[in-house]
């Protein structure tokens, strides 16, 4: 992936042309000012919620920092033509838990983000419940998937789905070699 074509690069450029400081994301986000550092210049997300509450800083939707500036209805994605577009990253120097194909780039109307996203394992120390405004709904493609959604942690095998309230602290992680997943995240405005 091209060093501009990176989400921290992206989120920079944004914040710039508003002339916003890191500082002014931070007041609005919540989130501190060490952490967007790392997340313009080191590239590092750690989960969604964080990626949003910098969206809603900026006034903007998540989907505004993977478009494309095209809009096409009906928007079709070819298997071949998907693009990781986004790496969940620990740490610096930690393995990538979370690769995002972004399925809805292209449409700047939309109101729901789908991804296709393939989950690598993490050590428990890392898993972190986060919440976040709006809704997801998630099919396994393949592998075990953990959802621990507030107090309860529910397996999930090849097919099966789950639908939830995202402002309830959840977390998804794998619990085999590898898992795929479709997920479909839905932001109120």
């Amino acid at each position: 992936m091209n060093t501009d074509d990176k989400m921290g690069t992206r989120i920079k450029r944004f914040r710039e042309a508003k002339n916003l400081s890191i500082e002014d994301i931070s007041e609005r986000s919540g989130l501190h000012v060490e952490f967007l550092t790392a997340v313009e210049e080191e590239n590092i997300y750690p989960s969604l919620g964080p990626l949003i509450k910098i969206a809603r800083a900026l006034g903007t939707r998540l989907g505004t920092f993977l478009d494309d500036q095209l809009s096409r209805d009906p928007l079709i994605v070819r298997l071949g033509q998907r693009k990781e577009e986004l790496s969940m990253i620990k740490g610096k120097d930690k393995p990538i838990a979370l690769r995002f194909h972004s399925l809805g780039r292209g449409k700047k109307d939309r109101h729901m983000e789908p991804f296709y996203i393939e989950i690598m394992p993490e050590p428990e120390s890392d898993k972190k419940l986060s919440a976040h405004e709006g809704e997801e709904f998630i099919v396994v493609l393949s592998g075990e998937v953990e959802v621990s959604y507030g107090n309860e942690v529910h397996l999930l095998q090849t097919g099966d789905s789950v639908y939830y309230n995202s402002a309830v602290p959840h977390y998804v992680s794998c619990r085999s070699e590898r898992a795929e997943i479709y997920a479909v995240l839905y932001f109120p405005e």
